[in-house]
């Protein structure tokens, strides 16, 4: 599970570069979640579908992240707690990096929790908890 796992994670992370180049296909996106999932963050938890209202919002979210100067979103490290024979908890470090026009570009290294399901079709996000992202940005002076 575990090397299936860490290739979803650097799979995600080279269709993210590409939806910040706006060249991603956003079905092969959403193919990284499972039918549903649970998101959690300070703002709240939520449910949703993989549906089409769930690449709707992706689609915006990359926008959001082009026109915040996102210019790169680097995989730097999977660590995987396994639950069971088809569930994990994994902890993806990732840094993002912002162009801020004539300064100098910031880099900013977060972790995302996943809960990942692996049946016959391969490993599927159903969950993830995250931190205060805007509180983060905002601390960078990124809003």
């Amino acid at each position: 599970m575990e090397s299936s796992v860490r290739e979803l994670f650097e799979r995600y992370g080279k269709l993210f570069r590409m939806a910040l180049e706006d060249e991603v296909d956003m079905d092969e996106v959403a193919s990284s979640y499972a039918a549903a999932f649970v998101a959690a963050s300070p703002a709240g938890v939520s449910v949703g579908r993989n549906d089409e209202q769930l690449k709707r919002v992706m689609q915006q979210g990359f926008e959001r992240n082009r026109r915040l100067g996102t210019k790169d979103m680097r995989l730097r490290h999977v660590r995987i707690a396994p639950i069971d024979e088809h569930h994990c908890l994994a902890h993806v470090a990732w840094t993002a990096v912002y162009d801020r026009g004539g300064e100098p570009d910031v880099s900013i290294d977060f972790e995302v929790h996943y809960l990942v399901q692996q049946l016959e079709d391969g490993p599927k996000i159903f969950g993830w908890i995250s931190g205060d992202e805007q509180a983060v940005l905002k601390q960078h002076g990124i809003t």
